[in-house]
This record gives C-alpha cells, structure tokens and sequence, in this order.
C-alpha cells in the first residue's frame, strides 16, 4: 500500500514539472520561436540548487530564486545573440547552448582544477553527478512537503501565462507570430518582445529543473541530453501550441501514458510511441482543440424534455 502511493506521488511530481516545462516553451512557441534551449535552462536550474545544497545549509527558497537568477541572467545574453536567427537555425543554435551546459557539467571540474592552482575541487562530478541527501519527506494537507512546492509553483506560472494570454502582452506575442513584419510595421519592438518571451520561458525552465532536484535527488548530465528538450517541446506540440491550457494536457498525457502502459512490458515504448503519433497526424492543433471540447460537451449534454402541459 505504501508502495503504491509513493508510486502515485512520484508520478504526480514528475507531470508537475513536465507541466512547468510545458509552459516553459509554450511562452516561446506563442511568439513563433522554436527555441530547444529548455533543457539546458533545466539543468542549469537543478545544478545551481545541488550545489547549494551540498556546499552549504542554505534554505531550498534561496537555492531555487538563485536558479531562476541565474536562469534570467543567462536568457539575457544569449537571446540577443541567437534571437535574430529564424526557425531551424534558432532551433539548432538553442540546442547547442543545451548541449554547451551539458558538457561542462560533464568537464568543468577539469577547468576548474586548472585555475584552482591544482587543488581537487569536485563541482559538478563529471558523469555520476551530484547526490542529495535523502530526507523523509513530511506529509501536509495529504501531500509530502516535497511536492507543495512544485504545486504551488505551477500554480503561479499557470496564472502569470492565463493573466498574459489575455492581455496585451499576450495579443502583442499572437501578432509577432502570425506575421511578424506586419507587427513591426505597427510599431512593435519584435525584438524587444521576442527577448522578453525567450527569458521568461528560460526563468521558467531553471525553477522546473530546481524543484525536480529533490524530487529525482541524483543530478548529473545525462538528465538533460537531447531528448530531454525533445520531451518538453512534445508536451506543447501534443497539447497544443495556441492555448496555454495545451502544454498542461501535453505534458500531463505524455508523463502518465507510460505508467497507465506499465502492464503491456516490453511493448510498452511502442505502444506508447504509436499513440503519440497518431495523436499528432489526427489532431494537429493539439488536445486542447476547441472542436474536441465542443464535440465532447455535445455527447454528455442531454435534451432537455418538454413539458407536458
């Protein structure tokens, strides 16, 4: 029994910070920018709490706003260097600053034995990475301390996003991807604009990445390889792209599939594979389709009777 809810609330953590990894790129994907640097703004964020963490007794509070500092003051430069770019060129030029953060995790320990005048300094430890300490979580309100805050954090994102959606930020981010030429010509700051998604969206890939540091407790490189960014842009494209709603269903479907598919063993990953895949040939704008949700109230919506006079 025991067994089976630390499962569910291992899975419950694990669609949380999907969720907010979703949202992450979906602030990017709403301004027409393909950009696949999420998962290296996550490990930015998980690395800066681990090493907090093991280098002193910091609260997680501080650890987890030092990432998101961090995360912005990364966004910053490298979104005026590579947001000139367009489409596939974006998409590549994000993914190598992925796999930049990646390899110095795997070899910074070397640089800094080098200008650490030869004394052994372990940072990042290389491939096995950084372990934190296990601590039994406490059980509040029915969930473990653990999760309340990926919760809350999600909470928070998922307002800021609806909030902006609806506002002229959000019709200004709408106009840009649509045409963005039309946009400029209207007197909007593309560029100014477009600087301002791509590092809200890194902002919020670094808090994801450090509240997943409790939760997956070894942090090392091969958690944020390519795929890792393939995953996050899945849970937007699955969900849907328009609507912020999109990335929470995506990531949510994506995060539960394989567990619901755990029965099936060895053919779980095609299975698994082949859903996705027929998902996005049969519903391109994602399961957050306006014409699923009106199909659906029509089936459970009954006629009303007539009164009989």
């Amino acid at each position: 029994m025991l067994e089976f809810v630390s499962n569910n609330i291992s899975t419950i953590n694990f669609i949380l910070i999907n969720i907010a990894l979703g949202l992450s790129i979906y602030i990017t994907l709403a301004t027409g920018l393909l950009s696949l640097s999420n998962a290296g703004f996550m490990a930015i964020g998980a690395y800066t709490v681990a090493i907090i963490s093991t280098q002193s007794n910091i609260p997680f509070i501080v650890g987890l706003m030092a990432a998101i500092a961090l995360g912005v003051a990364l966004a910053l430069p490298i979104g005026m260097l590579v947001l000139g770019l367009r489409d596939i060129y974006l998409a590549i030029a994000t993914l190598g600053f992925g796999e930049i953060v990646r390899i110095i995790a795997l070899n910074g320990d070397k640089v800094v034995h080098l200008f650490s005048q030869n004394r052994e300094l372990i940072i990042f430890n290389g491939a096995e990475g950084i372990t934190l300490t296990y601590r039994t979580p406490t059980i509040i309100l029915g969930l473990p301390d653990t999760t309340w805050p990926i919760l809350i954090y999600v909470i928070v994102i998922v307002y800021i996003l609806a909030t902006l959606h609806n506002s002229r930020f959000g019709r200004i981010l709408a106009s840009i991807r649509q045409d963005e030429t039309a946009a400029s010509t209207l007197g909007v700051n593309v560029v100014h604009y477009k600087l301002l998604a791509f590092v809200l969206g890194s902002a919020i890939a670094a808090g994801a990445g450090a509240l997943s540091a409790p939760i997956v407790r070894v942090i090392d490189p091969h958690n944020y390889v390519f795929s890792r960014g393939v995953d996050i842009l899945a849970y937007a494209v699955l969900g849907g792209m328009t609507h912020w709603v999109g990335p929470i269903l995506g990531a949510t479907v994506l995060t539960s599939l394989p567990e619901a598919l755990r029965f099936l063993k060895d053919q779980r990953d095609i299975v698994n594979g082949l859903i996705i895949m027929l998902s996005i040939i049969y519903l391109p704008a994602g399961l957050a389709d306006p014409r699923i949700w009106g199909l659906f109230k029509r089936l459970v919506s009954f006629p009303k009777r007539e009164r009989v006079s």
